[in-house]
């Protein structure tokens, strides 16, 4: 039995937060039924690239969850809805605050009439606070944020990420609400409401930032690949490529030195982490001037032999492959619908003694594809007054 084996998640999200959350809660073992808009579905199923006419954005993060479809304003499906409610766990929306509320399905109506619900919203800015009605993106919020300012290259403009780390970072702070809703429920009996929003998630992982600014009164910069208050703990050029060199302290520094046959470990512009930060420019240098010198090949065995932290910069295909990922079980095939198009998905980053391996996924739904299950689902043993009993 995997942890979250029993729990069903009514899934009423689009495009990336809220389903990297209902992914990650489906890889701990939860059944996820996705409500869709009947016309379109989730916007994600017209996003390239494309396979057989398939979108594969879509097929990987939904790959094994349950798709119905239900228009929000008739009120057959309303009715549906509303059957799926008494027999769910968690309800997920990423809707602006209040549409739920004018549909009838927001918290404070649900959770009168449903106490254990877990009522679970991501959105841009919150539930709260003057600009909750405003609509977001993965790149407004990096930018409000302020993960852009700190992005890209010292003499160039603010980039973006590359990873969609505002919709993600706020998918997975949703997850661990959710989780911490599922415990606390089962020691009172009682639902939570857990708001997310994706501009506080990005003020959240910015640690380096914040401790900078409110100790400096001077916010950090953009530095490149360079780690604002380590050095070296960057990228180097070598014959082929780059590699990343991170010696976080003095001794490691000092095996670095060795390692790369550089007389400068006892130099005072370099012998304490502070100086190397000072003098980082000149430093990376004088490190170019020996790793441009042989292959990542070399340098990796030679820094690794070193017993330093180092890795080569790779590309996708090159990830993919990576013998290191391979042996996680961290690639899996997605099974495809009879004659429908095979996927590639990331396997389960949350490894437990409790929770089985697995070595595929089942294929995501079609639009509107699993309704009939899921209404006899409904129709079948009435369960609900039971499961949602207090203990």
């Amino acid at each position: 039995m995997a942890p979250l084996s029993g729990i069903t998640i009514l899934d009423l999200t689009h495009v990336l937060a809220g389903p990297f959350a209902s992914h990650t809660l489906q890889d701990l073992g939860a059944r996820v039924i996705k409500v869709e808009h009947p016309d379109t579905g989730d916007d994600t199923r017209a996003f390239p690239p494309f396979k057989d006419g398939q979108s594969a954005y879509f097929a990987t993060l939904n790959a094994g969850k349950q798709s119905i479809a239900l228009n929000l304003k008739a009120e057959d499906d309303r009715l549906i809805l509303d059957r799926l409610v008494a027999r769910a766990d968690v309800l997920i929306e990423n809707f602006r605050p209040g549409v739920m509320d004018r549909l009838g399905f927001g918290w404070n109506a649900l959770s009168h009439r449903h106490p254990r619900l877990i009522y679970a919203a991501v959105s841009g800015y919150g539930q709260t606070g003057p600009d909750a009605d405003k609509p977001a993106y993965d790149m407004v919020v990096q930018a409000r944020g302020g993960v852009m300012s700190i992005t890209g290259e010292t003499s160039g403009p603010p980039v973006r990420v590359g990873a969609s780390i505002g919709d993600i970072v706020a998918g997975m702070f949703l997850t661990q609400g959710i989780l911490a809703a599922l415990y606390d429920r089962e020691r009172t009996g009682k639902g939570a409401m857990v708001d997310v929003a994706m501009l506080d998630s990005q003020l959240a992982i910015q640690e380096h930032s914040v401790a900078l600014t409110t100790a400096t009164g001077t916010p950090p910069g953009r530095t490149g690949a360079r780690h604002p208050t380590i050095t070296p703990f960057s990228t180097y050029r070598t014959a082929d490529g780059f590699v990343v060199i991170a010696a976080g302290n003095d001794a490691m520094f000092v095996r670095l030195c060795t390692a790369l046959g550089l007389g400068i470990a006892g130099d005072p512009r370099f012998a304490t982490n502070a100086a190397r930060c000072e003098n980082h420019a000149l430093l990376k240098r004088l490190i170019e001037s020996v790793t441009l010198g042989a292959t990542m090949d070399h340098w990796i065995a030679a820094l690794e032999g070193a017993g330093l932290p180092t890795a080569r910069v790779q590309n996708m295909a090159e990830v993919l492959r990576d013998p290191q990922i391979l042996a996680r079980n961290m690639v899996l095939p997605v099974v495809p619908r009879p004659g429908g198009p095979a996927f590639t998905a990331t396997g389960n980053p949350v490894k437990m003694s409790t929770l089985p391996e697995a070595t595929s996924r089942a294929a995501a739904p079609a639009l509107d594809g699993d309704r009939q299950a899921i209404l006899d689902w409904l129709d079948g043993p009435q369960v609900a007054a039971a499961a949602r009993a207090p203990r």
